[in-house]
């Protein structure tokens, strides 16, 4: 027994030619190839239920997905039917896929799968955090509404319509038709304008007329004048204030609504402007350019530093003499000393 373990020693010791490390014999290569293909003829009726189980849930998957756009086509909400029946029918077909890997490979966990796929989807939560975020920031803005597609809308210094709003961006088209993407995330964490919220907007524009003419007489030509401008909105009516006395003219702040679209404010505000111009002209009404009084006067008075008889150039109090120039006064007093001398 002793000489037979130390013959396997040596066998086991002595170097392998490259026919006893390499095994050619092709009897085993063809075992193999067998052992797969009965293999494969067992798991043939697997794959096909699982392929069934995942063609199953994609059909069911597009169904949710047509049945979602069709409730939003009919509630006029197509974002929100995109976005969610998109979302809903990859989650179903993935759930099916799942179940069609269980149903092929027996020993497969779904416990496990689904864990595996937990870490996994905090790694990719981490590589696309901002895809992520525009994603569930537009899903909130298509859910809640502050504004829909068609709204004229201002946000981040952009100003236009919304055209769509996808999964990742809102897309506007400015007045000057250019298209600006703004992500989402963005939109939703900023203050946003929605200026076609309501269905009239208020406008005003500062008028100025002289102070020699009457107030209660321009504010009746003015509201005139807008009463027979095309555009502008008989309820609320329009309105004059008297805003601010300036240094050339009395300012009259003139208010009107029109329709909320941005074309419909453009047009009505030039009409305004346009009959208020020539009806303050028919009535002779006075709208003064900014004026400046400029007075040249000699500052070495008599009087300066005196706070209570200083003119800064004003024109001497009816009843009193001018001061006489600070020089007139040094000679003056220069004088009788000369005279003593």
């Amino acid at each position: 027994m002793q000489a037979f373990a130390q013959e396997a020693a040596q066998q086991a010791d002595a170097p392998q030619t490259l026919d006893q490390a390499v095994n050619l014999d092709p009897s085993i290569a063809l075992g193999r190839v067998e052992s797969w293909v009965i293999g494969a003829q067992k798991l043939l009726p697997n794959i096909i239920v699982g392929l069934v189980v995942v063609v199953i849930f994609y059909a069911i998957g597009w169904m949710v997905n047509y049945s979602f756009n069709r409730w939003a086509r009919r509630h006029s909400r197509e974002n929100l039917g995109s976005v969610l029946g998109s979302f809903m029918k990859w989650l179903i077909i993935l759930f099916g896929i799942l179940l069609g890997l269980t149903i092929v490979i027996p020993s497969l966990n779904p416990a496990d799968l689904l864990a595996g796929l937990g870490i996994g989807s905090v790694a990719i939560g981490f590589a696309f955090k901002d895809i992520l975020q525009n994603w569930l920031a537009g899903l909130l803005l298509l859910i809640r509404r502050p504004f829909r597609v068609g709204d004229q809308i201002v946000v981040n210094g952009y100003e236009g319509t919304v055209d769509w709003i996808e999964t990742r961006a809102t897309i506007l088209t400015t007045y000057d038709n250019r298209q600006v993407i703004i992500p989402n995330a963005d939109v939703y964490s900023n203050a946003v304008t929605v200026n076609t919220a309501n269905k009239m907007v208020r406008s005003q524009y500062d008028v100025g007329i002289g102070y020699g003419d009457d107030i209660e007489r321009a504010s009746e030509v003015i509201l005139a004048a807008i009463d027979r401008t095309e555009g502008v909105e008989k309820d609320p009516k329009p309105a004059v204030l008297v805003w601010d006395l300036a240094a050339s003219w009395v300012t009259l702040r003139v208010r009107w609504w029109t329709a909320s679209r941005r074309a419909d404010v453009v047009r009505a505000q030039s009409a305004v402007l346009r009959d208020i111009k020539r009806a303050l002209d028919e009535a002779g009404i006075d709208m003064p350019f900014e004026t400046q009084v400029t007075l040249f006067h000699d500052q070495t008075e008599e009087v300066d530093g005196l706070r209570g008889r200083q003119r800064e150039g004003w024109p001497v109090p009816q009843g009193s003499q001018a001061p006489k120039p600070a020089r007139l006064v040094d000679r003056a007093r220069a004088a009788p000393e000369t005279t003593r001398d």
